[in-house]
């Protein structure tokens, strides 16, 4: 019997800017997710949105708010992504709202470490999530600018 072991691709993250609402928005995509091969693993698509409240310019984030925001990121992420259950697809910064957003193979996983956080009140900034079920991977189309394929 041959047993292969999951290697995740390392994180390559790329830029894009964008308009909405004659807003700019600021998207970082992993962009090392447009050609894996184990799409079919992670078919749910988690959402963290975070409204902040530090604005400057054009409902950008302020420095001392982008730091707040990135400390809670980085609290996160490893949570998120523990034991291998995400791969980490983007952040969009817009009009206000980060949203960080991952792609999940057990989202009853990371739903137990969110309501921890939203029950503990362990967050400085309010914010929500929904997880979807997107097998073909639509929701993550706009961010890989590609279509969603069914992997």
């Amino acid at each position: 019997m041959i047993v292969s072991k999951l290697v995740l691709p390392e994180e390559v993250h790329s830029l894009r800017e964008f308009r909405q609402r004659e807003l700019p928005g600021f998207a970082t995509v992993n962009i090392a997710l447009q050609a894996f091969e184990f799409k079919a693993l992670f078919p749910w698509h988690l959402s963290v949105l975070i409204r902040y409240v530090d604005c400057i310019e054009h409902r950008l984030p302020s420095d001392d708010e982008q730091k707040l925001l990135y400390s809670f990121e980085g609290r996160l992420d490893p949570l998120i992504k523990a034991n291998n259950n995400a791969l980490f697809l983007a952040r969009v910064t817009h009009d206000c709202f980060r949203e960080i957003i991952w792609r999940v193979r057990d989202p009853d996983a990371v739903d137990a470490v969110l309501r921890q956080i939203l029950s503990n009140k362990d967050y400085r900034r309010e914010f929500d999530y929904r997880i979807d079920d997107d097998p073909k991977w639509e929701k993550a189309a706009w961010h890989l600018g590609s279509r969603p394929t069914a992997h």
